[in-house]
């Protein structure tokens, strides 16, 4: 059984991977969330300092911006530590592989095992196909999320960048503001916001006379909540270091 730190309790997340965590006989031993006040059956801290006890793993799905206080809390205490927010910037990125040098650091954009196949298999179309295959992202969320495109959506691109070396691949978010041809390996990023839709990613590859088509579609917030639950217990006996969802995906 872990003991956990869930960071983000209150949110939509944090109630769902409470759910997971609780079915699958894992503890929540503190939460950590602006509004103090969520209705929880664990204490709930406004930072992570004011936890006196001790977790085996801290989960984050609270927000980008608390990183950097995490992420010191995790140092001082020895706490692996999974962070699952999105829309990190490059030097908060640098910050996380910066304290896996002495801690052990999960991170990816989407805790969903079924996305981290995705990217095995647009690595795969992109080796095999080539620069002679446009390829378009479309990712579709509800209507209340904040960053767009989506960590995913950019996850499958830079997976598909890295396994095709032909081309450089810049990444066009809209086409609008320029009246031209699209030019040969471009990675073309759509984003869809409305109603209560979980998370959508389609990734198209159009060649001539031909289109490949790998999608992936979530009916419910539970999926990610289980890959987090899955990561904060793969996560619990490793040593320092950075870890992501194909280091979970390798050991099943």
């Amino acid at each position: 059984m872990l003991n956990i730190m869930l960071c983000g309790c209150g949110g939509r997340m944090g109630a769902a991977f409470s759910a997971a965590a609780t079915a699958g006989g894992d503890r929540i031993v503190a939460g950590v969330d602006i509004n103090p006040s969520a209705a929880t059956p664990y204490p709930v801290y406004t930072c992570a300092d004011e936890f006196g006890g001790k977790a085996d793993v801290i989960v984050d799905f609270s927000h980008h911006s608390a990183l950097s206080g995490l992420l010191a809390y995790a140092k001082r205490t020895s706490t692996p530590i999974v962070v699952c927010t999105t829309g990190h910037s490059e030097e908060e990125l640098a910050e996380m592989k910066a304290a896996a040098l002495c801690v052990p650091v999960f991170f990816s954009r989407n805790m969903s095992l079924g996305i981290n196949l995705l990217m095995t298999l647009c690595r795969k179309a992109a080796t095999t196909l080539g620069a002679d295959f446009d390829v378009e992202i479309i990712e579709k969320h509800h209507n209340k999320k904040l960053d767009a495109p989506s960590g995913t959506a950019l996850m499958l691109a830079d997976c598909i960048k890295e396994a095709d070396e032909s081309a450089a691949h810049p990444y066009v978010y809209e086409r609008q503001s320029v009246r031209r041809a699209r030019e040969r390996g471009e990675i073309g990023i759509s984003a869809v916001r409305g109603g209560t839709i979980v998370g959508e990613h389609e990734v198209l590859f159009c060649g001539k006379d031909e289109v490949i088509t790998l999608s992936h579609s979530a009916a419910s917030r539970e999926v990610f909540a289980t890959g987090a639950l899955r990561a904060a217990r793969f996560m619990a006996s490793k040593p320092a270091g950075f870890y992501n969802m194909d280091d979970v995906v390798n050991e099943l």
